[in-house]
């Protein structure tokens, strides 16, 4: 009986630790890919279905209007911004944002209006990262529309800051 209540406690104990384990790496190896996107990025095309309009972010511009944006992501306190030049029909604008990057794989931004925190808003944006190296990554969107699917890739470039 005693062999049998000690096998469980010591069962027990190695169930919760190598579930600290795997939980520590899942946050260690997150942590490895904020630090990969950490610095100056720019975007450097924008590929979808011309078929449709795409104006993302909720922004009011054009898809086109991203393409050379500028992307300052900084993940020590997991904020960062978006900045659109203007020019044309295109808005110039500069957008705080905090992001995270979940399970090594998933981008997500909430877009931080002036006045608010962080912890305030509800909603945001959720992309794929689909590739990764030192100098560059894409981000994948799918956004409903109609009865269909648009597939956005946003491909970004490194220009300063690592």
């Amino acid at each position: 009986m005693k062999n049998l209540l000690l096998a469980g406690i010591v069962g027990a104990i190695m169930s919760v630790s190598c579930s600290t384990v795997k939980t520590a790496k899942t946050a260690q190896s997150d942590r490895v890919e904020f630090l990969k996107l950490k610095g100056d990025w720019e975007v450097t095309s924008v590929d979808y279905d011309k078929n449709f309009k795409v104006k993302p972010f909720d922004e009011g511009a054009d898809a086109k209007c991203f393409v050379g944006s500028h992307w300052r992501l900084i993940p020590n306190n997991y904020s960062g911004s978006y900045t659109l030049s203007g020019g044309g029909a295109c808005p110039s604008l500069i957008q705080p944002i905090k992001f995270e990057v979940v399970n090594g794989t998933e981008f997500k931004f909430k877009k931080l209006l002036e006045g608010s925190k962080a912890k305030a808003v509800t909603v945001g944006y959720s992309l794929n990262l689909i590739s990764q190296t030192t100098d560059s990554f894409s981000l994948e969107q799918n956004v409903p529309s109609g009865s269909d699917n648009v597939r956005i890739v946003y491909n970004f470039a490194r220009t300063g800051m690592k």
